[in-house]
């Protein structure tokens, strides 16, 4: 079943961390990626633009209206987002447990629905 990890990240969070730990973290999750990619379990991931790039579009009065971001009044921001493909649920916790964001932010893990719905 293929999963996707959705990172949320608190900008002043990051910012807070010194540069040694960036980069840390940023070892630790190209380690991940590549354990999964050996396995054959890796799909795809990236990093999202700012909230400030993004736009959304919302219904008004029936009609789709595009507006320019950020939208919500929240902490934490998408950051970015990994699907990976794996045989269990719990071996997908496990992914999840051991991405480097799971250790100061929030990340969300999320089966894909398949064409049937389920």
């Amino acid at each position: 079943m293929k999963y996707l990890l959705l990172i949320y990240q608190n900008p002043a969070t990051w910012a807070a961390l010194s540069d040694e730990e960036r980069a840390g973290l940023m070892h630790d999750a190209e380690v991940i990626m590549k354990e999964l990619a050996e396995t054959g379990e890796w799909v795809t991931g990236e990093a999202l633009a700012p909230p400030a790039l993004a736009r959304a579009v919302r219904p008004r009065d029936g009609v789709p209206v595009l507006t320019d971001g950020p939208f919500i009044e929240a902490k934490e921001q998408l950051a970015g987002f990994c699907m990976f493909e794996c045989a269990t649920p719990e071996r997908a916790a496990e992914i999840a447990q051991r991405w480097p964001d799971a250790r100061y932010a929030g990340v969300e893990l999320r089966p894909l629905m398949t064409g049937s719905g389920g």
